[in-house]
């Protein structure tokens, strides 16, 4: 199975589609939240982190405006066998120090994110590569312990770092890369600046200075585009979006996402530990059709008892999501020993999805018409993280947000495996089912395991699974952006009017 030199060609032409003709520039763009680190390999957060670093680095493939995966520094890839996947690169790739994008190159990269001693974010999702061999300069081989059907979707978002500079340098607060960008600054909380490399080796995109300023209120990142001090900005009330289209020279707009919204539970500890009647009930005291009406205007999708949207290989349509029954719920909470209620805390960040506190307050406010009394704790997205994730602390409940670039099953779904650092569910039916899907080329089998697997998800759900958040954006009267659903900033998928 070969990656085609005709479709290598298309898609080569694809991506220089991308670029524009016409050359501005500056162009600001605002962000929710902090970029927490320049890492690219210590990170899965896609709108900020991940967003940047693609703008410094190159991956071996990449995933463009329509979703579909196209080359990058692999110019082809074949499957040699079950656990055999070869990459022959593009010649003349270089790091703006010089160093060569080789097979070398990448082979240090895949051994420092799979060194456990790195601690790296994205070692979870390729743990299953278990050795990299190079072949000759431009080829390398990825040998796995057991076939790895998503290895190219995983590694669209797998970016490549220099290997002499960051054995010398913090790759942390640092960048040195072989994208279309360089650095210029980084101050963390306020802002990062990239300039267009003259050196690049691929199509340039069409802006020579970019601004990434971080702009947590989301009024004040839509009166910033509306007086033309940014250039685009995401992640608004979808209220908003059509008293800003047309306004003040603006485009705005709102699309679907692949971004699952859910109320995430400690399982790990009381009240939720092993009291699935309990999770059971706080399902259906929420009415989740109210808040997409009240708040979006009807904006966004309710979920489908699941993770995965029907973007995802591996989404189950036989499952449907818990309908609002206040009075089930009321009996759930007496059979999971709360006749009369019981007090809980739920944790919501600022900036990073949209109105997330006015959200957990109506969460909080319909929980308690069934006895559930919610204390709400608000903090900035970096600083819950870090609780979450680093020091392992994870209040009793959280609202947050889950998306995978792969759009496989394998990569969102491990998420809830009980080796993930965020999973805070232990479930061995469920970790089995997972991993015999991520290790077989059978898809017809993999559709199988994967739909018993959301099946454990909704009989009984560690969380509230809420709905999928739409992706809002407007853009100044200079700026043209192609939409896309995975969350991605990209630059280089806006062109200069």
């Amino acid at each position: 199975m070969r990656y085609s030199a005709l479709r290598t060609a298309g898609a080569a032409l694809a991506l220089a589609c991308l670029s524009a003709s016409v050359f501005a520039e500056t162009l600001t763009i605002g962000l929710p939240t902090n970029i927490n680190t320049l890492d690219p390999h210590a990170s899965s957060t896609v709108p900020t982190d991940l967003s940047l670093s693609s703008h410094l680095y190159t991956p071996l493939i990449i995933r463009d405006a329509s979703l579909e995966l196209q080359p990058a520094a692999a110019e082809s890839w074949e499957v040699l066998d079950d656990n055999t996947w070869e990459f022959r690169l593009r010649d003349g790739i270089t790091f703006t120090n010089g160093e060569v994008l080789n097979a070398e190159a990448v082979k240090w990269n895949l051994e420092r994110v799979l060194n456990p001693d790195n601690n790296l974010r994205l070692r979870g999702f390729l743990r299953l590569i278990d050795e990299v061999t190079v072949v000759d300069p431009l080829t390398v081989r990825v040998h796995t312990s057991s076939p790895f059907p998503a290895l190219a979707n995983q590694l669209a978002m797998f970016f490549l770092l220099p290997p002499e500079w960051a054995t010398e340098n913090d790759p942390a607060t640092a960048a040195l890369g072989s994208g279309p960008y360089e650095l210029v600054s980084f101050s963390s909380g306020d802002q990062a600046v990239i300039r267009l490399r003259e050196d690049y080796w691929g199509e340039q995109p069409a802006f020579e200075e970019v601004t990434f300023r971080i702009m947590p209120e989301a009024a004040s990142r839509i009166a910033a585009v509306r007086a033309g001090d940014v250039d685009f900005v995401s992640q608004f009330p979808p209220s908003d979006v059509e008293a800003l289209n047309g306004q003040d020279g603006v485009t705005a707009g709102t699309i679907a996402s692949t971004r699952f919204m859910f109320v995430k539970f400690n399982t790990l500890r009381e009240p939720f530990a092993g009291n699935e009647d309990l999770w059971r009930a706080l399902n259906y005291a929420v009415d989740r059709e109210l808040i997409l009406d009240a708040l979006w205007g009807g904006a966004g999708e309710v979920g489908h008892c699941q993770p995965l949207s029907p973007a995802y290989f591996g989404f189950n349509p036989e499952l449907e999501e818990y309908p609002y029954d206040p009075d089930r719920a009321r009996e759930l909470l007496a059979q999971a020993g709360y006749p009369n209620g019981l007090e809980v805390e739920l944790e919501t960040t600022i900036g990073r999805y949209i109105q997330a506190p006015d959200i957990a307050q109506i969460i909080a406010a319909q929980l308690g018409e069934v006895g559930v009394t919610v204390r709400i704790s608000e903090m900035e997205f970096g600083a819950w993280l870090t609780k979450y994730r680093k020091d392992r602390n994870l209040g009793d409940m959280a609202y947050f947000g889950l998306a995978w670039p792969t759009l496989d099953a394998d990569g969102l779904l491990g998420f809830w495996e009980s080796t993930s650092d965020q999973a805070y569910y232990e479930n061995p039916e469920f970790d089995a089912l997972i991993r015999e899907a991520r290790s077989i080329t059978d898809q017809e089998r993999r559709l199988e395991l994967y739909a018993q697997a959301t099946q454990i998800l909704c009989d009984a759900p560690p969380h509230i699974g809420m709905f999928f958040q739409p992706i809002t954006y407007a853009t100044g009267p200079n700026v043209e952006w192609t939409p896309r659903a995975d969350d991605w900033v990209r630059v280089m998928d806006m062109t200069a009017k």
